[in-house]
C-alpha cells in the first residue's frame, strides 16, 4: 500500500529544514547501507547524532504524531530516528529492498522495517529527476512531491530513486515497525477505517451503523496487532 501524506510538515517548516539541511556537514550515504544496496547507492547523508540531525530528527517525529493519516495508515508501534539524504547531479540510487531489522544507533534496539517513509524536503521545481520509483501490486509508481509531503509504502517493495540531473534533491527517510506487520491486513484496516470516517458525517445522528464498524475495525486489530 503506497499512501502520500501532504503536508506532513507546513512550507514554513519544510523551508526551515533545509535551509539548516544545506549548512550541514554531509558524508557519504552509504554508511547505511547493507552489502548489496551500497553498490547501487551514490548519494550524501547528515551524520547521525549530529546536532543538526537530532533537532530536525524530533521535528519529522512530532510532525508523526500530529498526522492522523499517517498513524491511520501505518499503526505504528516504533519509528527509526528518521535521517536526511541529498542527491546532486548525477547521483541515484538503483534498485534495491531495504533491510529487514535496523539498529538504532548508540542503543541495543532494533527495530523490523514494516514500512518505509520518505518526507522530501526540496521543492520538485528545484531539480530534476529525482524521482522515486517503487514496486506496488499495480506496477511502478513514479513519486516527486512537494515539500513537505511525504509518502510511506512497504518496506518490502522493490524501489529506487532516479538520477538528478539539475539541483538537488534532499528529503528525510525512515522506517517504521508497525503494530500489524502484514500490508494486506494494514490496508484492510486503512480502507476500513477512511470509510468510517467519510460516512460518518452523512449518516443521522445516533445511526448505530458508526459505532458497528469502529468495533469491527477494533475488533480486527485487536486480532491482528503486535504490541510486545
Amino acid at each position: 500500500m503506497l499512501v502520500e501524506i501532504p503536508a506532513l510538515l507546513t512550507q514554513a517548516e519544510a523551508v526551515d529544514a533545509l535551509r539548516a539541511l544545506q549548512a550541514a556537514e554531509w558524508t557519504d550515504g552509504r554508511v547505511t547501507a547493507g552489502h548489496q544496496s551500497a553498490q547501487v547507492k551514490q548519494n550524501l547523508q547528515i551524520a547521525e547524532g549530529s546536532p543538526v540531525h537530532q533537532a530536525l530528527g524530533d521535528a519529522v517525529l512530532s510532525a508523526l504524531g500530529r498526522s492522523s493519516l499517517f498513524i491511520s495508515a501505518v499503526l505504528p508501534q516504533r519509528v527509526f530516528p528518521p535521517l536526511f539524504n541529498r542527491y546532486d547531479p548525477g547521483m541515484t540510487f538503483g534498485a534495491h529492498v531495504d533491510n529487514a531489522i535496523r539498529q538504532i544507533r548508540g542503543t541495543p534496539h532494533r527495530i523490523r522495517t514494516d514500512v518505509s517513509c520518505t518526507l522530501f524536503l526540496t521543492p520538485p521545481e528545484d531539480y530534476d529527476g529525482g524521482e522515486l520509483l517503487v514496486q506496488d501490486t499495480y506496477g511502478e509508481q513514479r513519486v516527486k512531491l512537494p515539500a513537505g509531503h511525504a509518502v510511506i509504502y512497504p518496506a518490502t517493495s522493490l524501489h529506487r530513486v532516479e538520477p538528478v540531473t539539475r539541483g538537488s534533491r534532499v528529503s528525510s527517510f525512515f522506517w517504521i515497525q508497525s503494530m500489524v506487520r502484514d500490508d494486506t491486513r494494514r490496508r484492510l484496516l486503512f480502507d476500513l477505517d477512511m470509510a468510517i470516517n467519510a460516512a460518518t458525517p452523512d449518516l443521522p445522528e445516533g445511526h448505530g451503523a458508526p459505532v458497528s464498524l469502529t468495533g469491527v475495525y477494533h475488533n480486527l486489530l485487536r486480532q491482528w496487532a503486535e504490541v510486545a
